[in-house]
This record gives C-alpha cells, sequence and structure tokens, in this order.
C-alpha cells in the first residue's frame, strides 16, 4: 500500500481556524504502535464541537480529529495485534490529543484497539461509534437494576434526546431488552422513526425541560439521560424507589440542580456514564453483545453516510440538533 494517505487537517495559526482535506505521508502519523487502514469513521456530538474550532479540547496543531474508526491492521509493535486484524476503535481521547479516525491511514497505541467481534461488520461497528458503545453502556446500566435488587423487574424506561445518536440506540437496545420506553424528543416529525426503534411513547421535551420539584410523581424504573441540566432534574424527580438514571449526555446542559432527595427517600441511583476510558474486558464484552441488542435493519433507517469532505460542509448540524440518528463516514468515498 502506497505510503501517502487522504486526511481532514485541522490547522490554527492565530483566529484562524482551518479544515481541509489533504493528501499526507505517513511519516505525519506520530502517536502509537498500531497502523490502521480505515474504513470507516462516523460523527458524534465531540466531532461536531472539534470540526467547529477545536472545542478547547485539541491542544495542537495541525491535527487530525475522529474520536472513532474501524479498520484492519496494515503494521504492529504490539503483541496483542498482527496484520490483517480487524479492530475498532473508540475513546482514549483519540481525536482530540491523539491523531484520529477521519483519515485513509490511523496509527494509535494499540491499548486503545479492540478486535472487532465477527459477528459484526466494519461498517456495522461505526454505525454504532461512540454512541451506540455508550448506549449500551447505559442500557446495561439499567438492567443491572435487576440484579442489584435480585431479579426485581424493570418495565417503564425513559430516554431523553431520543432522536440524537446515543438515544436512538438506546431507544433500540432497551425495547430488545423488553422494557416500556417513552422516548422524550421535541421534534414531533420523527416520531414515527422512534416508534419504529421500539419507542412505545412519545414524550414532548417541554415537559421535561422545566423547573423540577424534588420529588415528583414515580413513573420510570429507569432513564438513560443525554441532556443534562433541567430535563435530568426532572427526570430524576420521577423516577421511581431504587431506579437507576444512567446520565451520558450534556446537549443542553452541564449544569444540575436538583436536591438529596430522589437519592435518600427514593433510593434513586445516578450511575455516570464514561465510555471514553472503560477497560478493555467491558468494552469487548458490550462489543460482543452488541448484535444482539440492535436491529441494524431498524437503526440503518436512520443513517446517513458522509465523507471526509462532507464533514466540513456539513458537521456543524449536529451541534444544532438537525441530525437525527447517526452519521457514518466512509473516508475513502
Amino acid at each position: 500500500m502506497s505510503d501517502q494517505f487522504k486526511a481532514l487537517v485541522l490547522n490554527q495559526k492565530g483566529e484562524e481556524f482551518t479544515r481541509e482535506v489533504k493528501s499526507l505521508d505517513k511519516s505525519f502519523l506520530k502517536h502509537g504502535d498500531v497502523t490502521v487502514k480505515v474504513d470507516y469513521s462516523d460523527l458524534n456530538f465531540k466531532d461536531g464541537m472539534i470540526l467547529k474550532n477545536g472545542g478547547r479540547l485539541v491542544k495542537e496543531f495541525p491535527h487530525i480529529p475522529g474520536i472513532d474508526f474501524s479498520g484492519t491492521v496494515l503494521e504492529s509493535q504490539n503483541s496483542k495485534f498482527k496484520e490483517g486484524d480487524e479492530v475498532i476503535l473508540t475513546g482514549f481521547r483519540v481525536g482530540e490529543i491523539f491523531y484520529g479516525g477521519y483519515s485513509q491511514i490511523a496509527k494509535v497505541n494499540g491499548d486503545f484497539l479492540i478486535n472487532k467481534p465477527k459477528d459484526l461488520t466494519s461498517k456495522q461497528a461505526m454505525i454504532l461509534g461512540t454512541a451506540g458503545f455508550t448506549s449500551l453502556m447505559a442500557a446495561f446500566a439499567i438492567k443491572a437494576r435487576e440484579e442489584i435488587l435480585l431479579g426485581e423487574k424493570v418495565n417503564n424506561v425513559l430516554v431523553t434526546g431520543a432522536t440524537g445518536g446515543v438515544g436512538s440506540v438506546a431507544v433500540l437496545a432497551l425495547s430488545k431488552l423488553g422494557y416500556n420506553v417513552s422516548a422524550v424528543t421535541g421534534k414531533k416529525e420523527k416520531s414515527d422513526f422512534l416508534k419504529s426503534l421500539g419507542a412505545q411513547t412519545i414524550v414532548e421535551r417541554s415537559e421535561l425541560d422545566q423547573d423540577a420539584r424534588p420529588i415528583d410523581k414515580g413513573l420510570y424504573d429507569g432513564v438513560v439521560d443525554t441532556t443534562g441540566g433541567k430535563i435530568l432534574a426532572k427526570a430524576l424527580s420521577h423516577t421511581r424507589p431504587n431506579g437507576i438514571v444512567a446520565a451520558c449526555g450534556l446537549a443542553s446542559s452541564y449544569k444540575l440542580e436538583t436536591t438529596v432527595m430522589p437519592f435518600i427517600i427514593r433510593g434513586v441511583k445516578l450511575w455516570g456514564i464514561d465510555s471514553v476510558t472503560a477497560p478493555a474486558k467491558r468494552r469487548e464484552f458490550l462489543w460482543s453483545q452488541a448484535n444482539s441488542y440492535i436491529d441494524f435493519n431498524k437503526l440503518s433507517e436512520g443513517v446517513e453516510e458522509w465523507g471526509l469532505e462532507d464533514l466540513i460542509k456539513n458537521s456543524s448540524k449536529i451541534l444544532k440538533g438537525e441530525i437525527s440518528g447517526r452519521v457514518i463516514v466512509d473516508v475513502n468515498k
């Protein structure tokens, strides 16, 4: 394979911030011990922040963004991987402080990689990506309530930001687990899409995006929250005794104004989801379960496929809430 490849490169000189698809040499790649031929990447909210202006996450320029990728090992100085291995990368601040996946070739620390399960294609892996992996972590956190309480059944689950990448996959996975899923959205036109993923009830966002009482009517055994702020506080107030609220996003706000009452009166558990630094064993387990809990035929209806140039033109849409479902990036397009 040629040492030349295409990548989306960010640069900043003074106040000028640029995004450009460039032809690079492999010598440009300065991190890691495993070189991967990338098939696909994807677009997450964090990617949108980085592509806008670095998002205060990128410390050195020039930089290759893209926090996820899937592909095949070309070269390895890491004993865990060999040429020809099919791999997945999500998290570990790749695309932020390390060069990322918006590139036809990537070079990363082998400890950040896992072997792709054989029942997933490279494309399916990025239909999930960080968003899907985060959703699976959250879904299994809700499921843990049944184990913590020795079999007490989870029935009703709320998903906020349900049309987004994390939310849409969460709706699908939680419905597959047999739960009655209520999906929160401000986009009425996406109600049929959410129902096709398994949502039984559509909740208007405005019903939750308001000041919350410390304790309100108990409606949900579990919550997957992607938004933070008032919506998370309201969801906590509606969580039933011993319910689990999996917090995995801050699309609305990083603030949380609540009281201790849901926690000490109802025993509600606020479970933080950190998909960036999840250990290898947990990653391998959750990725091995993906095909059991994700109906890719249903999910694919909400997937857009872009090339590297499309990221330059359209990535800001994810920050404006103008993307429903998932965007995958064919870096060879």
